[in-house]
């Protein structure tokens, strides 16, 4: 658990699992959309990343449930290396972009052109297969459900190859701008 003056700010449940050799079967699968190289470059809001989306955004390209589609490839700018930890500590970083995009998409976000406030809430990641975080990955979210100022975000994150490395859900808050009286 971790503190602030305003009291606990997160708390953290992880579990682990040594390697075991067991059948790999993948049933979620990738859409069809540009390559990083053939997305517009310099979107990401950090040194740290690279973000590119692809244009215009899909809408259904692959069937998933939920509505709200945004996808885009994303990687960490420093090599790391092979320390698996690492990396998924990297993706873990990267995954909290995108799912406040997928949110926005199905809700009311710009009022008379401001913004309101938006914060990330819960976040869970299962690592399903060793990655680096330092190539390319495509982050696929929809929207789930949208209540109450509160959106429920559930992404898959896939290697540049196709291979489903990661499956992501957030909790995201949006509440419009407020007003003056």
């Amino acid at each position: 658990m971790a503190r602030q003056a305003i009291g606990a700010i997160l708390n953290l449940e992880a579990s682990f699992q040594r390697d075991e050799t067991a059948d790999d079967v993948e049933t979620v699968r990738p859409p069809s959309i540009a390559t990083p190289d053939e997305c517009p470059d310099g979107q990401s809001w950090s040194s740290l990343f690279e973000r590119r989306l692809p244009r215009p955004q899909l809408a259904g390209a692959v069937d998933r449930a939920g509505a709200g589609r945004f996808s885009g490839w994303m990687r960490v700018t420093e090599e790391l290396g092979d320390d698996r930890l690492l990396n998924c500590c990297a993706l873990a970083y990267l995954s909290d972009d995108l799912p406040t995009d997928s949110v926005r998409r199905v809700t009311d976000w710009a009022h008379d052109g401001e913004e309101g406030f938006g914060a990330s809430l819960d976040h869970t990641v299962w690592f399903h297969r060793p990655m680096r975080a330092d190539r390319w990955h495509l982050h696929d979210f929809t929207c789930q459900s949208y209540v109450g100022n509160r959106g429920l975000a559930i992404g898959h994150v896939f290697g540049e190859g196709g291979t489903h490395v990661a499956t992501v859900a957030q909790e995201v808050l949006l509440r419009p701008p407020r007003v003056a009286e």
